[in-house]
């Protein structure tokens, strides 16, 4: 029955595509026949006819559409636009001028929660889905034009979060709701993540927890790299129990910042986890392959982010948030002055808006916070974050400067002392 129904959700999603693709979406039971899920999802979206699901391309809409079509095979509730699976969303990015501009679309999926007086509440699980295309300027293979499929960056993460989702929707349903979402336009500046944050399908004071799957499809011997534990004081024991359930070592901490969609949720004050496997060879570049995957490992990654998933949706209350202190700054440290200030990666018309400081940061003994935009440091204008650079370049740890920020569309100028970057 499961078979039957997946494959008439993918033929509707396939007549509902958009007019605006260039070509009909490959077939996906023909990509995936012979390959059981969930490598199956992996096979599919790292395929090469999906030509590496570059943010806004008809390719990426593909994969979309292909998630989709999963979140109904499930029975999960559209949570996106007009009763849609989709969220859209700009593309401009602040950080990446070889952005691809246009509208992306999130994918994004409601497993309503089973009580009643728990149910306006949840636990978001995301993945993002996009890729680098032919590889462009992130690619650590310059020059290299070959399809980068991000087989494990970060179709693999889908492909959790979708065994994730099954595990949840076959019962006993938790008592809140939990969220999943495929984001768009990581790899350009968490611009996906960023924009559901702002706009999202539950409120983010009724959101407990939001758990990220990023780069988890070559677990191996393991362990399991957990980045967040220090986001809430009842992380350290819930994931080291899921773990241990599986039979995989655990290691990680730390807060919720970091190059992943997760720190567009903790930004905001929400605990977060960030699953991961550990870096590779392949990253960025063509050879990131499905066949590369460890199928055993991914699933197993799924159970252990179900259980957590489940854990927090079940708990009486909610989880104790605990905002981690800035990384200790070692006065032999790294290149530069430091502010701590965490960049939302979405444009403005001048300088640098904030989606955050972070804690015990220069930044925030400065009053500087969440929703500022820095046009000065010093002498120098900020117009943009290679400005924000060059001016924390100008400067040296312990100097005291002025910094001129826009908040709520008023002029205010702040002092801050700034310190030295971590080694």
């Amino acid at each position: 029955m499961m078979r039957r129904s997946l494959a008439l959700a993918l033929a509707a999603v396939a007549l509902a595509a958009s007019a605006a693709s260039a070509q009909a979406c490959p077939d996906a039971a023909a990509i995936t026949r012979g390959v059981a899920a969930p490598l199956s999802h992996v096979r599919y979206l790292a395929d090469d006819a999906l030509q590496g699901r570059l943010a806004g391309s008809a390719s990426e809409r593909c994969a979309g559409d292909y998630i989709a079509a999963q979140f109904r095979a499930l029975g999960l509730q559209p949570a996106g636009d007009a009763g849609t699976y989709f969220q859209s969303l700009p593309l401009a990015s602040a950080v990446n001028p070889h952005a691809t501009g246009g509208t992306g679309r999130n994918v994004v999926a409601l497993l309503r929660g089973a009580d009643p007086a728990l149910a306006g509440e949840a636990v978001i699980v995301g993945a993002h889905y996009d890729h680098l295309g032919h590889g462009g300027s992130f690619s650590m293979a310059p020059g290299d034009s070959a399809i980068h499929n991000g087989a494990d960056d970060n179709a693999s993460g889908v492909a959790a979060m979708l065994d994730i989702a099954r595990r949840l929707a076959r019962g006993p349903r938790p008592a809140r709701s939990i969220v999943f979402i495929a984001f768009t336009g990581e790899e350009e500046g968490l611009l996906g993540s960023s924009f559901y944050a702002g706009h999202p399908t539950i409120a983010l004071d009724r959101t407990r927890a939001m758990l990220n799957l990023d780069m988890v499809g070559r677990l191996g011997a393991g362990p399991l790299i957990v980045y967040g534990t220090d986001t809430a004081d009842e992380w350290r024991a819930m994931v080291d129990s899921a773990a241990a359930a599986e039979g995989i070592q655990v290691r990680g901490g730390g807060d919720g910042f970091g190059a992943s969609d997760q720190t567009s949720f903790y930004a905001r004050g929400l605990p977060v986890l960030h699953f991961f496997t550990n870096v590779h060879t392949d990253y960025h570049r063509p050879g990131d392959d499905w066949e590369k995957i460890d199928a055993a490992g991914l699933a197993r990654v799924a159970a252990i982010v179900a259980r957590v998933a489940t854990g927090v949706a079940g708990r009486p209350g909610a989880l104790t948030f605990h905002r981690a202190a800035a990384p200790t700054q070692a006065a032999s440290g790294g290149y530069g002055a430091y502010l701590g200030s965490i960049p939302d990666f979405t444009p403005v018309p001048d300088g640098v808006k904030l989606t955050g400081v972070r804690a015990d940061s220069p930044a925030e003994k400065a009053g500087i916070r969440a929703g500022d935009v820095i046009v000065r440091m010093g002498e120098m204008d900020v117009h943009d974050l290679q400005g924000l650079t060059n001016a924390l370049r100008a400067h040296k740890p312990g100097d005291t400067v002025p910094i001129v920020l826009l908040r709520d569309g008023q002029r205010v100028t702040v002092t801050a002392t700034l310190g030295t970057r971590g080694g």
